[in-house]
Parts: structure tokens; sequence; C-alpha cells
């Protein structure tokens, strides 16, 4: 590994610290580095707060030491006023000898003009180290401005036998756990990585959830129900004020407390999709039912999938989804399960 790829590692371990804090904005770390010591280091913290290159400047003993350094960045610094001032100003400003990024954010805003700028100021930068890693940061990031479509991770809990729910009986609501407590923990670390929630109007009625982050500390992802026909009753889970509720439906548009009722022209993946990239939400956890995820798989608009099958046995009841994929990894968690990871490409 060369110099300029470790310290890029660094930043691309500080940048996973702000995990589930900074959307719709990416991962970035900075380090700060000056005949082989660093000087300061940092990361986007939270929306809304410094960006990477600022906290590391701030963690710097004396500013005047940044003269003649070599930044390091896993992503593009910015050139537009957004909620903070152009981190590329911040940088021309204390004359750093070279700069030196992981990957070029194409983000429309910024895509390119970063780098043009610092090289025109006459400042040495180093572009794509460590590239694949930085775009893998990113994957939201990149998804939603390459796509124009919010990053879509699929999960569901299946018995050893395939199964998804038991049968039921008229009107039973509850939910019939197949993972493991423990299990329980990570799908709600999971939810808090993500920016939405998605789940059919069945799953609702039959398990009446909340869909918030209560086992792990993190926010709330927005949820997202789909209800053609608005069937639901106001008083589920979902409808609560512990986080904002986006209902997909062909009925009507209105707002009342932390619910949004939105009409569209089909409760497809299509329209869903749009209506989500325009609301700025970069990724989804898609977390049932079997036939709202067998549309997303059907569709090819999806980017991961986590299986998690317990050692449960329901002989019958609802079917899981169907992925003719290989899982790209595998592995045992808890007592009772093992979780299968797939990627669409």
């Amino acid at each position: 590994m060369t110099e300029d790829e470790k310290y890029i590692k660094r930043c691309i371990d500080l940048a996973y610290l702000g995990q589930g804090r900074v959307s719709p904005n990416p991962l970035v770390g900075c380090v700060i580095v000056k005949d082989g010591v660093i000087l300061g280091e940092g990361y986007h913290e939270f929306h809304g707060g410094p960006h990477a290159e600022i906290n590391a400047i701030h963690n710097v003993s004396d500013e005047t030491l940044i003269e003649g350094s070599t930044i390091y960045v896993s992503l593009e610094p910015c050139t537009h006023l957004g909620k903070t001032p152009p981190c590329t100003l911040a940088i021309l400003r204390l004359k750093p000898a070279r700069v030196v990024i992981g990957s070029t954010d194409t983000n429309p805003s910024v895509a390119g003009k970063g780098i043009d700028r610092l090289r025109h100021e006459g400042i040495e930068v180093v572009e794509g180290i460590l590239e694949e890693e930085c775009r893998s940061l990113n994957k939201r990031f990149f998804t939603f401005h390459e796509k124009r479509r919010p990053y879509v991770v699929l999960k569901w809990a299946q018995t050893q036998d395939g199964f998804l729910d038991r049968n039921r009986e008229d009107n039973e609501v509850g939910i019939h756990w197949i993972s493991s407590p423990e299990t329980k923990v990570l799908v709600h670390k999971w939810r808090s990585e993500e920016q939405g929630i998605l789940v059919g109007r069945n799953t609702i009625l039959n398990d009446n959830p909340s869909l918030t982050v209560r086992e792990f500390s993190g926010s709330n992802p927005t949820r997202i129900v789909i209800d053609s026909n608005l069937k639901l009753s106001k008083d589920v889970g979902v409808f609560s004020d512990e986080a904002p509720t986006l209902v997909f439906n062909r009925v009507k548009n209105g707002l009342e407390g932390t619910t949004e009722w939105i009409k569209i022209q089909e409760t497809s993946t299509k329209y869903i999709l749009e209506e989500l990239y325009k609301r700025n939400i970069l990724s989804i956890l898609v977390e049932g039912g079997s036939r709202t995820l067998q549309y997303f798989i059907i569709d090819n608009v999806w980017d991961e999938a986590r299986v998690i099958v317990s050692s449960a046995l329901f002989k019958e009841g609802m079917r899981a989804p169907v992925l003719t994929k290989t899982p790209i990894r595998s592995h045992p968690f808890g007592p009772t399960d093992t979780i299968y990871y797939y990627q669409r490409k």
C-alpha cells in the first residue's frame, strides 16, 4: 500500500463514523499530513454540520502548519454554497501543496468543479486513489445522483423451509417471529442506516409494525407505505408521530401531522422511486411483504438484498420472495440464524 492509499484508507474509516447521520449528504473523511505526521483529521458528522475538510482543519493545533501539507479526502471537495461554505475556499486559504482525492463527486453541483478550482490555483491534485472503495463507501449517494433513484436494500427473514409467515386466521394481527432477538438488534441498526423504510399494506394489516429504530441507537427512517386504495385505519402504528410517514396511493394528496398522502398514477416501483427521488431520499430498506419485495425483484430496481434464514420450520404459510442470484457472502448470526447477502450487479 502506498502512502497515498494508506491515508485515503484512513479517510474511509473516518467517514463511516458518520453513517446514518449525514444523509442526504455523502460520507466523507479527511486527513491532513505533513512530513509524514498527521496534523489533523475529521469526518462529516451530521447533516447540516461542517464537512470533513473543515473538521480536519479545526483539529489542527496551528492552521499555519497546513501550508505545504497534503490534504487527503475520500470525496472531491465541494465548490458550492449549501448549508456550509465551499470547502475548496477553506483549502485554498491554507495553501496546501497537494490534495489527494479518493473519488470525484458526481453530484451536478460539484462534478469536477472542486478539482478544477484547486488546479487552477496551482495546487497539485491526485485523483482516483482507492476509488472503488471510496465509491462503495457512498454507494447510496452515487446511485441517487447517477441513476436518479434511491439505493434500494431488500430485507426479509424466512424459515429454513422458505416461508415468511404462517397462515393466519381472519383478522389475526401480530408478528410471527422467525429470527432471533439478536438479529432483531441488527435489523434495527440497518433501519438506522437508511433514509426510508418501505412496506406494503398487507404487512401493516398483519403485523402492525411501527417501523422505527428501538433496539439500536439511531435515527428513525421515513416510513413509506403502499396503500393503493387507502384501506388502512388511522390507528395503526405507522401513523404515530415518532417519524414521518409517506403513503403512496391512487386516491388523494394531503398532509396531516407527520403523515403525507401522495397520489400517483400507479402504485408501481417506477412511480414510487420517482417520487422518493424528488423528495431527496437517497436510500430505502424494503421490509415486506412478499409481493412488494417480489415487485422490486421483478422490476430489477434493487441494489442489495439481505436474507435472514432461521432454523425454524413453518411447513406451510406465505412463501418468501425468490432471488435467482448467488449470495456474495453469508455468515451465522445469533443462535438460530444465517444471513445471506446479495448484490444485483
